[in-house]
């Protein structure tokens, strides 16, 4: 199948190429149900990082990640948040994941664009990089705020869903423990390098699609990277709209999800493989 018929056979799904501070304005009014945002990290690296052995540490020195100074990045956020809130239907949910550098600026101005903060969540890292220099401790967890459109929204939460997949006990929202994108579901280059520095592993949008959406719904993931979000609402029968202004990242992403495949109704595999298991999901899927 070639990717133009691929692209048409997922209804409502579909590829942007652009910068989402463009193409944003564009989407309709009150059309998706979901948002994801994976958004810049804003590290504000100086110099290259090196491990004790003197090799270089391969962290996030990419374009996209550089902005001159909190300012920019505030407006930078404030611009497209605002386009998102404006897109969200009035019952949808958003959720966006970040690290010390950007989660706490990112909620502040979410807050102030009256946006309902719901849950944050610690995506807490079973194989983070650890700190080579030794002068802070390791790094080892990502947050994800969970926010609804509105203090009024009567948003997706498919609680019992979730329970079962945590041993039939409420899931919290303090230790998601999820191991780094790696091995074969890592995307590399030509020279097996990582192709993109901050790729997220399914089981972790898993959660956050099998938790707040239903079947059917469409999902906006601004900042689609390597696909991860198209991937997972393609094995969930969910549809996507993904927008990225790296051509090789959206060429990838195309190919990974193409070769995707619907998770049969009766059962669904967790890929970490401390807690794998199946559950029957009959009722959402």
């Amino acid at each position: 199948m070639s990717y133009k018929n691929h692209i048409a056979s997922i209804v409502s799904s579909k590829y942007i190429l652009g910068d989402s501070l463009i193409e944003l304005k564009k989407l309709k009014d009150h059309s998706v149900d979901m948002v994801f945002c994976d958004p810049p990290y804003n590290l504000q690296l100086s110099k290259t990082l090196y491990r004790p052995d003197a090799t270089k540490v391969s962290g996030v020195n990419d374009d996209w990640d550089k902005f001159n100074n909190f300012q920019d990045y505030d407006i930078f956020t404030k611009t497209w948040l605002s386009e998102i809130k404006r897109i969200l239907k009035p019952d949808g949910c958003l959720w966006v994941i970040g690290s010390y550098h950007n989660i706490y600026r990112i909620g502040y101005i979410l807050q102030n664009l009256n946006f309902w903060i719901l849950n944050d969540i610690i995506w807490r890292k079973t194989n983070p990089m650890p700190n080579f220099k030794g002068t802070r401790f390791t790094n080892a967890h990502e947050t994800l705020i969970w926010a609804a459109n509105t203090k009024c929204s009567k948003y997706t939460f498919n609680y019992q869903t979730m329970k079962q997949l945590n041993d039939n006990k409420q899931m919290r929202s303090d230790d998601w423990l999820i191991n780094i994108c790696s091995g074969k579901e890592r995307l590399k280059d030509t020279k097996n390098k990582k192709l993109h520095n901050t790729q997220k592993p399914e089981e972790l949008l898993l959660r956050v699609i099998l938790s707040s959406t239903k079947p059917g719904d469409l999902v906006l993931d601004p900042f689609f990277g390597t696909g991860t979000t198209g991937v997972v609402c393609k094995k969930l029968g969910r549809k996507f709209i993904g927008i990225e202004k790296n051509a090789t990242y959206i060429k990838e992403a195309k190919k990974r999800i193409l070769n995707v495949k619907k998770i049969k109704s009766n059962e669904i595999k967790l890929l970490n493989k401390k807690i794998s298991k199946k559950i029957n999901i009959n009722s959402i899927l």
